[in-house]
């Protein structure tokens, strides 16, 4: 099965366990903003049928690298609760123009490195995939500072750019994969001229960077790290947070929320994560739960 980068599998523990039992159902229905289908065990309708089951009623696939943003499309076109949204993953960009002896992670495994002229063509397809219909989003792209060190970061910031423009032309929001990057990914923003609609994915910041974001009127989604023992600046992000651009992730199979860390994550787990992030902001649950599926909707157009 497509493997995502190596970014996302060093986070998550590959214990082996069975998967975490279904948590009682929300009684406002949401959507898991970003997950990753294609690295799930089982099939897509038995993910969608459980997820529904618990009140996770809408799902965005999302892509990264061009194999992953041609599934996501066409899965997204198969099935009326999938959204897709497509891009090359931050760490994608350097492997692609410097290439990658050892594979790194990456769907392609080990290759040899092609250039500008290589990171031109795959954004060509990203562009194209853009354009569709049941594609509502252009992500996970952005910056990523822990696994890509400073010979790939000329890469990373010229295939953001590009994403954004990619974005801003086809009038989809953009997913953002930020990791030990806040203040590049911020200015980076500025200075190209953010699109409409601009998601932090996994939400990494903490409290002030909240503040920013909200001025800003930027989607913050959050993950099932916010349940983590480590996790203060994200607790202390949501609570602040304007409830009009909180959205809910899984990031599955990855960040799999508390008591199940390091079991396999997916959809129908949004629940957990759903109840911290009430809890952190001392909310009510359908009261959070009814902002995100508001939220969600306005973000992805659907």
């Amino acid at each position: 099965m497509p493997q995502k980068p190596e970014r996302q599998q060093k986070d998550q523990r590959k214990d082996g366990s069975a998967a975490p039992p279904l948590p009682e159902p929300l009684a406002v229905p949401v959507a898991d903003s970003h997950t990753h289908l294609d690295m799930q065990e089982g099939s897509v309708e038995d993910a969608l049928a459980k997820a529904a089951s618990v009140g996770v009623t809408t799902v965005v696939q999302v892509g990264c690298d061009v194999n992953g943003s041609h599934w996501a499309a066409r899965t997204a076109a198969a099935y009326d609760t999938v959204w897709a949204a497509v891009a090359l993953h931050p760490n994608e960009a350097p492997r692609i123009v410097h290439g990658d002896p050892g594979g790194g992670g990456s769907r392609q495994g080990a290759r040899e490195g092609g250039g500008t002229a290589a990171l031109d063509a795959a954004l060509a397809e990203i562009d194209a995939l853009a354009a569709l219909p049941h594609v509502r989003g252009v992500g996970e792209t952005g910056l990523d500072y822990y696994r890509t060190g400073p010979e790939g970061v000329e890469a990373q910031h010229y295939s953001f750019r590009r994403h954004i423009d990619i974005a801003k032309r086809h009038g989809k929001a953009l997913v953002i994969h930020d990791r030990e990057a806040h203040a590049d990914v911020l200015r980076i923003l500025d200075e190209e001229g953010a699109p409409d609609t601009v998601v932090f994915h996994c939400y990494s910041g903490d409290e002030e960077m909240a503040r920013t974001c909200a001025d800003k009127g930027y989607y913050m989604s959050f993950a099932g790290n916010i349940t983590y023992k480590s996790a203060q600046n994200l607790r202390d992000a949501v609570a602040v947070a304007p409830a009009e651009l909180l959205l809910v992730e899984t990031d599955a199979p990855f960040l799999t929320p508390v008591p199940y860390r390091g079991r396999p994550n997916a959809p129908y787990l949004v629940p957990i994560t759903v109840r911290a992030m009430a809890e952190a902001r001392k909310a009510a649950e359908d009261e959070v739960a009814a902002a995100i599926g508001a939220n969600t909707a306005r973000a992805f157009g659907y």
